[in-house]
């Protein structure tokens, strides 16, 4: 298939607006909270109009979707998207851990065509790593094919991420008293935890509740690595503003065990 943009580019384009408007912020910015609980920090806002003018001036036909846009401006774009798609950005993905100083946070770049995601880039600033996908061309890790790999272990011997805050409950509760894998961990950056999951660094993921900023484009680089992604209840989940679940992993088995488990409540 032909990719619909070259991501080269993109990733520099990426990566330069990161080292200037993120890497030269970090531990010298203040937060503040957004009206649904989470973060927000100058750099956010920073990044995202970087980005949005560099976008513009490269491709001005391509509608762009930014999450510290108004929710009902963010619908209307999605709406009126035309044939040539929209640019879904997460500008500072990991903004918690950004404010705390934390160096672990992405940036975040999908571009969505005729309803489904045809490119992504998410970016690690604080580590260089970019991961790239376009859908039907493979994904790649600062330009190397990345390629998810068969585990070879027992799912009791697997490493999971989980974001336990918003999962239902009573799944969250089973799964603490009866986790079918060996460690488990929360990195704080839901673009980063699916990308992760596509470089073996874990072997399980799930979350309750991300939305099409978060998820779009490192869903794209699981998938595109050979990875397998579902939501919760196995309904499909378009990438539209809906939140949706994920239960994903690197290895068949893996995901079909994985899913069955958290299913069988």
């Amino acid at each position: 298939m032909t990719a619909p943009v070259e991501l080269a580019p993109l990733e520099t384009l990426i990566r330069e607006a990161a080292r200037d408007e993120l890497v030269a912020r970090f531990r010298r910015t203040s937060r503040h909270e957004k009206a649904d609980g989470s973060w927000i920090t100058e750099a956010d806002l920073a990044m995202q109009d970087r980005v949005k003018s560099a976008l513009a001036a490269r491709h001005p036909g391509i509608g762009f979707l930014g999450e510290e846009m108004e929710a009902g401006e963010q619908q209307r774009l999605l709406d009126d998207s035309s044939g040539s798609g929209i640019w879904v950005l997460d500008p500072l993905d990991g903004t918690s851990n950004f404010a705390a100083g934390i160096p672990l946070f992405g940036v975040s770049l999908a571009l969505l065509q005729g309803g489904r995601i045809v490119a992504g880039i998410v970016y690690d600033p604080m580590h260089d790593e970019s991961f790239a996908a376009t859908l039907g061309g493979g994904a790649t890790l600062n330009g190397e094919a990345l390629h998810a790999r068969p585990a070879g272990i027992p799912i009791a011997k697997t490493t999971a991420c989980i974001d336990f805050k918003r999962l239902p409950p009573q799944l969250a509760t089973r799964i603490a008293a009866t986790p079918p894998y060996s460690s488990q961990r929360s990195i704080g950056s839901v673009a980063l935890d699916w990308c992760w999951v596509a470089a073996g660094r874990f072997h399980l993921y799930l979350h309750g509740r991300q939305r099409l900023w978060d998820y779009a484009a490192g869903s794209l680089v699981l998938a595109e690595a050979g990875g397998f992604s579902d939501t919760l209840d196995g309904t499909p989940a378009p990438p539209t503003l809906a939140p949706r679940s994920a239960v994903c992993a690197a290895d068949r088995g893996l995901f079909e065990e994985w899913c069955r488990y958290l299913r069988s409540g």
